[in-house]
């Protein structure tokens, strides 16, 4: 025979060891350590990557954090996002003044930017923000030259209804030196403060923010004229002021920071999404 006696003994002795495995061994395979993300933690990471591709790691572990009370890191997102998120094709998508801005509306920081409408007409808007809070005060557009009187015009229509800071802080532009504004500053009772010469990081927050207005917002829309661009900016302000988080504001909203909302937590599987800046941005909301 060519079969010998051992071989009937191994074969024998294998079939025994199968037996007892399937008898005493779990049912199901796993892999040992710490268990993944799960199914519904992966979807929603997915899903809120997919309708805002431009979101990055740590802005989406922020807004998970926030919105479902689960700790998640920003590493196990970009792992997540590296198995399971398949990009849709075509879309693409400290200073000093810190110190002084530690309590709510003490600090504002004002400057002006320019944009082009639709026909290329250049209107001038002006941005004024909270320095402890981040949030948006308000926005003044004019269509043409900005003088003193307009300036000054400008910001009084914005802090209109508000109770001013004690500190206004700006750059040294020339705009900001007119007379006009200084007697105005007087006459609400603003101290000025003027950033460092030639230093821009002496001036960082409002300078990110316009930053932040054109990459997020008006690089991705068009408008016609000053009214068509005040009234989507003031859409944006929402937006921007209650559900954008912060990282420098540990994943909080300017809103939260001040004190006027807090943010709803819910479960994985309780939420719907609701959209800002039409369509623009879609966020996690409880259900």
């Amino acid at each position: 025979m060519s079969i010998r006696p051992s071989t009937i003994l191994k074969f024998h002795h294998y079939l025994v060891q199968r037996k007892y495995r399937k008898l005493f061994s779990t049912k199901t395979r796993a892999k040992p350590g710490p268990k993944g993300p799960s199914e519904p933690l992966i979807h929603a990471i997915v899903e809120l990557k997919r309708r805002n591709p431009r979101f990055g790691c740590p802005r989406t572990a922020l807004i998970i954090s926030k919105t479902f009370g689960v700790e998640i890191d920003k590493h196990v997102v970009r792992r997540v996002l590296v198995k399971h998120y398949r990009p849709t094709p075509g879309n693409n998508g400290p200073s000093w003044l810190t110190f002084l801005g530690h309590m709510k509306d003490s600090l504002w920081s004002v400057d002006l930017f320019r944009c082009e409408s639709i026909n290329l007409k250049s209107l001038w808007v002006l941005v004024v923000m909270d320095q402890f809070s981040r949030r948006i005060i308000g926005f003044g557009v004019r269509a043409g030259d900005v003088d003193g009187i307009t300036l000054c015009r400008m910001f009084n229509q914005i802090i209109s209804g508000k109770g001013p800071p004690c500190y206004l802080s700006s750059d040294h532009d020339p705009l900001f030196e007119y007379y006009r504004w200084q007697a105005n500053l007087r006459i609400v009772e603003i101290d000025p403060i003027n950033s460092a010469p030639y230093i821009p990081v002496s001036h960082p927050f409002v300078e990110r923010l316009i930053g932040t207005i054109r990459r997020e917002f008006l690089d991705h829309t068009l408008f016609w004229n000053s009214a068509d661009l005040e009234r989507k900016l003031g859409v944006f302000q929402e937006y921007y002021n209650h559900s954008r988080v912060h990282a420098s504001l540990e994943g909080n909203t300017p809103k939260q920071v001040s004190g006027e909302s807090k943010i709803r937590q819910t479960h994985l599987e309780h939420y719907h999404w609701q959209s800002h800046c039409r369509e623009l941005v879609q966020l996690l909301i409880a259900a």
